[in-house]
């Protein structure tokens, strides 16, 4: 038994020599991926306010971002979904006018604070919750108190993705039914039990609460609050608008947990490619956080650089305000791709690579994106970030490699290098004792 006990205890030692090495480089990887996602942007002035408007015979909607940042596609789709409407005074607020980092370095300058806004209401008729960061540290204090008092004086509610866990930290979900992101949601249940978590579904209807899952699921949210709030019509011309044609509360979300690929993505690019994003005024804002969120967020294999021809802000389509963190002329040398968001975007020359333009075609932006992942990266990293993005992608057609063979190799070397080290030591220790 002692000597049956030894051998296994061998075994374990050598298993845990030869994947000690690709087991650190990965975690390092995979946190330094993360980190990025919400790394602040250089110092730079921030811009003056521009002049908002306020009709007081709309109804006011606002987007809370957090101070530590957000997830791009939970602030901007609900934003350009509310602003197809045209029904709405729309802002996005935080507790300070500073440029906030949304995933993947877009960096957005709030229209007002939450001073401001008290001084056009008393209170917001609907608030959208995105993700934040920090959900639950003591740093998203001024967001959660600020969602109370607006709770308290009557306002909708609306939770993207995991922006539930913010509304729940805040105890405004106590005893109800709420959603959440399926690869997030078990983490919710045990960190906050007194919710009655729900799966399946792409939002919950709670009367004043409306929770939405993972992130795209954010579209049918808000799509379902316009018409409650405005009309069933109003939210289908918004959604012809955005080129949104899942507006099905019956399709429900992908669970389980993370595939392969992304851990292979996450674990092992540890140098990853830089993609320069050219920011130019009026690109719509689900354009925008397309880019950002397919290859600088979910996809883990890339990182994306905000840019401006000439490193100055620039408005999107519906006046929002983001501020690049360079110029294209000073960036583009050193980029691997250059991509150019919008429909509508003009043609522009560059000392580096050759812009490519990811929304000539018709369709939904995200589509397009993630169609550009498959192209250039790999079809496995695309389903992937589609499946991260609830974005139904059974009929969407996928052109590329199948799967990062070249990346897959770092373990497998790593491995065997790990295999033979031990063996050589193992051979040199048995020598060395004869």
């Amino acid at each position: 038994m002692r000597a049956f006990l030894k051998r296994g205890l061998g075994v374990l030692a050598v298993v845990v020599a030869v994947l000690l090495v690709p087991a650190a480089g990965a975690t390092v990887s995979a946190l330094s991926a993360f980190d990025a996602l919400y790394a602040p942007g250089p110092e730079r002035a921030v811009p003056a306010a521009a002049p908002l408007p306020h009709d007081p015979a709309k109804p006011t909607a606002v987007v809370v971002v957090g101070d530590n940042g957000a997830v791009v596609s939970d602030v901007l789709a609900p934003y350009e979904v509310l602003a197809a409407t045209g029904r709405f005074n729309l802002y996005t607020v935080a507790s300070q006018r500073r440029p906030v980092p949304l995933t993947g370095g877009l960096d957005l300058v709030p229209d007002l604070t939450f001073a401001d806004l008290a001084a056009r209401t008393p209170a917001a008729d609907l608030v959208v919750v995105p993700a934040l960061p920090d959900v639950g540290e003591p740093s998203t204090a001024p967001v959660t108190d600020w969602l109370r008092a607006q709770a308290a004086g009557g306002a909708q509610l609306l939770s993207v993705c995991n922006g539930s866990g913010v509304l729940a930290s805040s105890g405004l979900l106590d005893g109800r039914p709420a959603t959440s992101h399926w690869l997030r949601i078990g983490q919710f249940e045990s960190d906050y039990p007194g919710v009655k978590w729900v799966r399946g579904q792409r939002f919950v209807d709670d009367g004043d609460i409306v929770s939405t899952a993972g992130i795209l699921s954010g579209v049918d949210g808000t799509l379902h609050v316009i018409g409650r709030m405005i009309g069933p019509d109003a939210a289908r011309a918004a959604a012809t608008a955005v080129g949104w044609g899942y507006a099905d509360p019956t399709v429900t979300p992908e669970a389980g947990m993370p595939d392969p690929v992304a851990i292979v993505n996450a674990g092992f690019t540890w140098n990853p490619p830089e993609i320069g994003v050219l920011l130019t005024d009026g690109t719509g804002e689900i354009e925008l956080a397309s880019v950002f969120d397919v290859h600088g967020g979910q996809a883990l294999a890339a990182r994306t650089l905000a840019l401006s021809g000439d490193g100055g802000p620039i408005r999107s389509r519906h006046g929002l305000t983001f501020l690049p963190r360079a110029g294209l002329a000073d960036a583009a040398p050193r980029l691997d791709r250059l991509l150019v968001p919008g429909a509508a975007a003009q043609d522009v020359t560059t000392n580096g690579p050759e812009p490519e333009y990811v929304h000539r075609r018709p369709g939904f932006a995200y589509e397009a994106t993630v169609r550009d992942l498959a192209s250039s990266t790999d079809v496995a990293t695309a389903r992937w970030t589609a499946k991260v993005l609830e974005l139904p992608a059974d009929d969407l057609v996928l052109d590329g490699p199948a799967w990062p063979w070249t990346l897959t190799l770092v373990p497998v070397l790593l491995v065997a290098l790990g295999g033979a080290a031990v063996w050589g030591i193992r051979k040199w220790f048995v020598q060395n004792r004869r």
